[in-house]
C-alpha cells in the first residue's frame, strides 16, 4: 500500500499515520531454521525497554511508497525534548528478531544396537542446561492546539503538539495537509482526555536524500511514565483487517505479560514430522493462524523469554552490550546495572541515546537483561484497549521451539533391540502427525501421506462376519 495511513495502520503500533492520500530447561539440538516477523503480512515491530518508570520505545515502520506522503502521529505522555528522540538502525530489529524468532531444531536417534551410547545420549538430552557465562499561532490557539516543540532529527521533521479537543486536533492536521481518515477524531479523544501530547513526524526529503537509504529508519523515544503501556488504538483507525504486532520487551528482572488481556504461551517444544525441515515458515504461520483463531483474536502470545546473555539453541548470537544500548537498554554500564532487584531506579542520562562505551561481556559478567517476545493479532473489536503490561519475577526460559527427530536407518535385524526400536518409531511418527494436525488444523490424511506413513488395517475382527460369502 502506498498510503502512509494504510501502511502504518498495517503497522498497528502506537502510531496512526496521516497522509495526503487515503527454570533452565535443556533445549539443545541442532538449530536448522527459524520464522521471523516478516513471515506475517500486515505486521509491525516495536522494541520496549522498561525499568521503573523509565521507558524507551523503538518503532519500525513498514511504510512503502512516496516518502513525502509519510506522516506519523504518536500519543506520548509528555513534551519530549530533542535528546529524548533518536533515529535508530533497522539492523537492531533484524538482530533481535533473529535471536528470538521461533525455531526448528533436529536430533538424530542413536544406533539402538549400541546400548551404552544410546543410554548416554538419552541421559545428555534429559540433563538440565547450565546458564552460559558469558499555519499560524493564533489559528492554532483557536483550535485548541499548541505546538510545544519542533525538531529535525535525522530524516524526520518532528512537532510535539498538545490539544484541548480531538476535533480541533483533527482540524489542525487537516489544515496542515493531512486528510484524517474517518474515526480518527474519535480515536484521538481518549488520549486528549488523559492530557497526553502528540508526536507528529514527517519525512524531511532533503535530509533523507543525505542518508542514501531507500527505507525509513526506526524512531525511538525515551520518557518517564507510571503506565507501562503501548497505545495501539490509533493504528486501527482505517485497518481493513486484523493486524500483527511483534513486541520485544527488554527488562531487568523477569518475563513481561499483559494485564488487560490474556497472555498465553504458544504450544511449543513438540516433536513434528521431519518433512517440515523444508517447510518450517509455512508450518509456523499456519500454527500461529490457528492458535490466534482459537483465541478469537483476544490473546497476546508469548513466543520467547530468555536471559540475553545466552541462548540454547541459538538462532542467532545474543545482542552485544553495544547493540542492547542502541535498542535503548539504558542501565548497562551504569551503577544501576549492579543494583540489587528492588532498588530505586536511577535516572538515565539526559541524552538517553548518547553513545557510551560498554564493558566487554567477560569483564561485566551476565548482562542483566531479560527479553520477552510477544506476538498479538488484533482487530478493533477484539482489542478495544491499549496494551497494558507488567514485569513479573518469572525468569523461566521459554521459546517457540519445534523438534525434528530423525530415525535410525539401520538393519532391523541387526540386534534384538532394533525391532522394538523401529516399532516405537512408528508410534512416534503417528503421534507427530497427530500433533501437527492439532497445531495447524491440517488434514491428518495429507500429513500421513507426506510422511509416507502406512496405516495398519484398523478393521474390527467381526467386520464382515455375517456377510454372504465371507467364510470359505
Amino acid at each position: 500500500m502506498s498510503s502512509a495511513m494504510s501502511a502504518l495502520a498495517r503497522a498497528g503500533l502506537i502510531a496512526a499515520s496521516l497522509s495526503a492520500t487515503p527454570a533452565a530447561q535443556a533445549f539443545c539440538g541442532f538449530y536448522v531454521g527459524r520464522a521471523d516477523a516478516s513471515l506475517f503480512n500486515e505486521t509491525s515491530q516495536a522494541i520496549m525497554v522498561r525499568d521503573g518508570t523509565h521507558t524507551v520505545i523503538s518503532m519500525q515502520n513498514d511504510f512503502q511508497g512516496d516518502a513525502k506522503e509519510f506522516a506519523l502521529v504518536v500519543p506520548v505522555p509528555q513534551v519530549l525534548k530533542r535528546d529524548q528522540i533518536n533515529v535508530g538502525e533497522r539492523r537492531i530489529f533484524e538482530r533481535i528478531d533473529a535471536y528470538s524468532g521461533p525455531r526448528l531444531v533436529e536430533y538424530f536417534d542413536p544406533d539402538p544396537c549400541a546400548r551404552p551410547m544410546r543410554d548416554l545420549a538419552m541421559k545428555s538430552q534429559a540433563a538440565p542446561a547450565a546458564a552460559a557465562p558469558l499555519g499560524e499561532a493564533r489559528r492554532e490557539r483557536a483550535l485548541g492546539v499548541t505546538v510545544e516543540a519542533q525538531y529535525t532529527v535525522g530524516e524526520y521533521d518532528i512537532a510535539i503538539l498538545s490539544a484541548k479537543e480531538s476535533d480541533g486536533l483533527e482540524t489542525w492536521l487537516t489544515q496542515n495537509g493531512y486528510r484524517i481518515p474517518r474515526g480518527a477524531s474519535k480515536a484521538l479523544a481518549p488520549y486528549i482526555r488523559q492530557n497526553m501530547k502528540f508526536f507528529v513526524a514527517r519525512v524531511n526529503l532533503a535530509e533523507r536524500a543525505k542518508t542514501g537509504l531507500t527505507w525509513l529508519r526506526p524512531l525511538q523515544f525515551a520518557f518517564d511514565s507510571e503506565k507501562f503501556m503501548l497505545p495501539i488504538r490509533l493504528g486501527m483507525v482505517n485497518a481493513k483487517g486484523p493486524q500483527d504486532l511483534v513486541i520485544y520487551v527488554l527488562t531487568k528482572n523477569g518475563r513481561v505479560e499483559t494485564t488487560n488481556y490474556r497472555t498465553v504461551k504458544l504450544p511449543a517444544n513438540m516433536d513434528v514430522p521431519v518433512y517440515l525441515k523444508n517447510a518450517f515458515p509455512a508450518f509456523y504461520k499456519s500454527l500461529f493462524d490457528t492458535q490466534a483463531r482459537r483465541e478469537n483474536l483476544r490473546a497476546v502470545f508469548t513466543e520467547y523469554v530468555w536471559d540475553m546473555n545466552w541462548c540454547d539453541p541459538c538462532a542467532a548470537d545474543p545482542l552485544s552490550p553495544d547493540e542492547l544500548r542502541q535498542a535503548g537498554v539504558f542501565w548497562l554500564g551504569t551503577p544501576e546495572a549492579a543494583a540489587p532487584p528492588g532498588s530505586p531506579p536511577i535516572a538515565p542520562p539526559v541524552n538517553a541515546f548518547a553513545p557510551r562505551r560498554m564493558p566487554a561481556p567477560a569483564a561485566a559478567g551476565a548482562q542483566p537483561v531479560i527479553l520477552t517476545r510477544l506476538h498479538v493479532r488484533y482487530a478493533p473489536d477484539t482489542f478495544p484497549e491499549d496494551l497494558m503490561f507488567q514485569e513479573t519475577k518469572d525468569r523461566a526460559n521459554f521459546q517457540a521451539r519445534y523438534v525434528l527427530r530423525h530415525a535410525w536407518k539401520g538393519d532391523p535385524d541387526a540386534c534384538p533391540e532394533a525391532r522394538g526400536y523401529l516399532d516405537s518409531v512408528a508410534q512416534r511418527q503417528e503421534k507427530e502427525a497427530q500433533t501437527l494436525a492439532s497445531l495447524t488444523d491440517w488434514k491428518i490424511e495429507d500429513i500421513r501421506q507426506k510422511m509416507n506413513l502406512t496405516q495398519p488395517d484398523r478393521r474390527n475382527w467381526w467386520d464382515g462376519l455375517w456377510k454372504q460369502g465371507s467364510a470359505k
